[in-house]
């Protein structure tokens, strides 16, 4: 049987981040209009702060690994919420739980213990990062020769990993300081000579530590307020027994880290087109624009907002099911995650363009939300695995396999 009521538990965190998002987030929207990135991402300190304070970030860490997380569908919730009024912060912080994802998923017990300590309480601001991306591009991190793939390396030396190499794009990675986030999950070369399936693995790096060499923080389109730094990591030493994982398994934990966050993405793009539907449809129920009714009265409105919300409930929906599929760890979990991932994304920039028409000219003044609730969502569909280069080839790889079932996704099979 099909059932999409919300527990008791869930419609609690819905109602209790919404009113948290509101009462708090709202506010830290000023700090992306300060001048230069850092200085945004530095404002934002004290939110993030409330946030880790108020249970958040342990609410995104699984209960096995010591966090108060129940599943997918409670991250979905709690991002929809918080995402809807202020994505940079809550990027910030469900960045954060990516960099955690390659210890929560490959990390021992003991390393589990050992490194998350930080990421249990409830005070202070860590941070985490997942270092795949590097400059130049790491969308075909498996090419073999005379590809590159991923250009970062790390050699043993005694009991330590030597990591050498240049990250971008990595949430938070550089920390509040430049000295490096509290942990950084680094994917790099380990075996030169092995095949490139299994020349790659994850490990781990405590920070602050000597050999993060800050770049520079990119001045991103969107989500103002959030540090995504290019930064080098040079002859950074770290202990070996903090490799994540078998010794080559750095792809395939990689996809794994990228399958949970597909759904959330998904779930981004529902957050942004709400809060431009919210906005759209108290002017239309309220402006008049010189005529005699307001403009909702107007077929063409009514229709482009129903269109709207039509997407904006397709879109949740199917984020949720692939949330629930990861949280019941579904064979389709991938396809249907992936499939939220890239609907939403690009349902994102297309309905708060067409939300903007409905508006009119009124909707290009930095007074109303759609150049921020834009400029957001143009992320969505190229990052965490850009819809082009890596997400459209997952469904790709799956659509050629011979075992492929077009029904399964649907339960039909």
């Amino acid at each position: 049987m099909i059932d999409f009521t919300l527990t008791a538990q869930q419609r609690d965190l819905q109602l209790t981040s919404r009113k948290f998002a509101k009462e708090v987030l709202g506010a830290a929207k000023a700090a992306e209009l300060l001048s230069t990135p850092e200085e945004r991402f530095l404002a934002t300190r004290p939110t993030y702060e409330a946030m880790v304070a108020a249970g958040y970030l342990r609410k995104c860490i699984p209960a096995p690994a010591g966090g108060d997380n129940a599943g997918m569908i409670d991250m979905a919730l709690l991002a929809e919420e918080f995402y809807s009024v202020n994505a940079s912060v809550t990027l910030t912080m469900l960045g954060t739980v990516l960099g955690l994802l390659p210890l929560l998923l490959g990390g021992t017990p003991e390393q589990c213990m050992r490194l998350l300590g930080p990421f249990l309480k409830t005070s202070g601001a860590p941070l985490a990062g997942f270092c795949s991306s590097e400059p130049g591009g790491s969308a075909n991190a498996a090419s073999p020769p005379p590809g590159e793939g991923v250009r970062t390396t790390a050699r043993r030396e005694g009991d330590n990993w030597i990591i050498n190499g240049r990250k971008k794009w990595v949430s938070s990675a550089t920390g509040w300081n430049r000295e490096g986030a509290n942990l950084l999950c680094v994917v790099c070369r380990t075996g030169p000579t092995a095949s490139p399936e299994t020349a790659m693995s994850i490990i781990a790096v405590e920070g602050p530590v000597k050999g993060i060499v800050f770049e520079r923080a990119i001045d991103a389109i969107g989500h103002r307020a959030h540090l995504v730094p290019e930064f080098s990591l040079q002859n950074v030493a770290t202990p070996h027994h903090n490799l994540l994982g078998p010794e080559g398994s750095g792809l395939a934990l990689t996809a794994g880290a990228f399958t949970g966050t597909a759904a959330l993405v998904g779930i981004f793009g529902v957050a942004l087109m709400r809060a431009a539907f919210d906005y759209a449809l108290h002017f239309a129920r309220t402006e008049k624009r010189g005529g005699v009714h307001p403009i909702i009265e107007h077929q063409a409105v009514g229709y482009a907002l129903a269109d709207a919300k039509t997407t904006i409930e397709a879109a949740r929906y199917l984020s949720w099911r692939a949330c629930h599929a990861l949280d019941t760890q579904s064979p389709v979990a991938e396809e249907l995650a992936v499939q939220a991932k890239i609907f939403g994304s690009e349902s994102a920039v297309r309905v708060i363009t067409d939300l903007m028409r409905v508006v009119g000219i009124d909707s290009y003044d930095h007074e109303a939300p759609f150049g921020r609730l834009l400029q957001d969502a143009l992320a969505l569909p190229i990052f965490d695995g850009g819809n082009m280069g890596i997400r459209r080839r997952q469904l790709h790889a799956l659509l050629k396999r011979s075992d492929y079932d077009p029904l399964a996704a649907s339960g039909a099979a």
